[in-house]
C-alpha cells in the first residue's frame, strides 16, 4: 500500500520530494502529539473532548489513527515497497496489513465517536462520512491487492492516505480558528468537512492527471 508509485517519485522534482517529506514528518509529529491520549487516557467525557463516548472510544480511535499515520508514512519510501528485483516484498505487505488494521480500528471508533459529537449533527455528518469513506477506500485497496489488481490498489490507497491526512489538516485548521479569533463552534462544524474533502479532491485531481493520455 503506497502513497505514490515509485516511478512517480523518481520523476518528482526536489521541491515535490521536500513537500512529501514535510507531510511525512507532520504525520509523525501529529502521531506523537496524539499519543498523549494513550499515555494518559481520559477518565471523563470532559477530558475526552466533551464526547460522552470518548471513554474508551477516543483512546481506541487515537490508537488506530496513530498506527495508520506512522505506518502509512513508511509506505512513501520506494525502496520499502520494492526489492532489488522490483517485486513487492514482505515489509511492504506486512506494514500494509497493519495499516489496514489501524484504519479499521481508528475508523470504527471514529464513527462511533461522531455519533455523539458535541458540535451537533453537522459535525456528526462530517466526521461520520470521513470514517465511512476511510474504511471503505482502505478495504477496497486491500481487496484490489489481494486480487492482484495493483493499479487499482494504488489508486484506492492514495485515496485512503488522503483521508488519513485528515488528522494533519484538522490540526492545522483548529489553531487557525484561535489565531484569527473566530467563533469556534460553527468553524469546528465546517472543519469536520474541510479536514478531508479538499484532501480527497486533490487526490482525485492527482490521479486523473497521472492517468491522462500522453499526446
Amino acid at each position: 500500500m503506497t502513497a505514490l508509485p515509485p516511478a512517480a517519485l523518481r520523476k518528482m522534482s526536489w521541491p515535490a520530494r521536500v513537500g512529501w517529506l514535510v507531510i511525512a514528518l507532520m504525520c509523525l509529529g501529529i502521531a506523537g502529539y496524539a499519543s498523549k491520549y494513550l499515555i494518559h487516557p481520559p477518565q471523563t467525557a470532559a477530558q475526552a473532548l466533551g464526547n460522552p463516548l470518548g471513554v474508551p472510544f477516543l483512546v481506541i480511535h487515537v490508537a488506530g489513527a496513530v498506527v495508520a499515520l506512522v505506518l502509512g508514512s513508511l509506505q512513501f519510501i520506494p525502496a520499502w515497497r520494492k526489492g532489488r528485483l522490483g517485486r513487492m516484498w514482505a515489509p511492504h505487505r506486512w506494514v500494509g496489513r497493519v495499516y489496514v488494521l489501524g484504519v479499521l480500528v481508528g475508523g470504527m471508533a471514529g464513527l462511533i465517536l461522531s455519533s455523539r459529537s458535541s458540535a451537533g449533527p453537522i459535525a456528526t455528518a462530517g466526521f461520520g462520512s470521513l470514517a465511512v469513506l476511510w474504511i471503505g477506500f482502505t478495504l477496497a485497496g486491500w481487496r484490489a491487492a489481494v486480487q492482484g489488481r495493483i493499479a487499482d490498489h494504488r489508486r484506492w490507497m492514495i485515496r485512503s492516505w488522503a483521508l488519513t491526512l485528515a488528522a494533519v489538516t484538522l490540526r492545522i485548521y483548529l489553531p487557525l480558528v484561535q489565531v484569527f479569533g473566530l467563533d469556534f463552534l460553527p468553524w469546528y462544524r465546517a472543519i469536520s468537512f474541510l479536514c478531508w474533502v479538499p484532501n480527497l479532491i486533490l487526490a482525485e485531481v492527482w490521479l486523473r492527471w497521472k492517468s491522462r493520455p500522453i499526446p
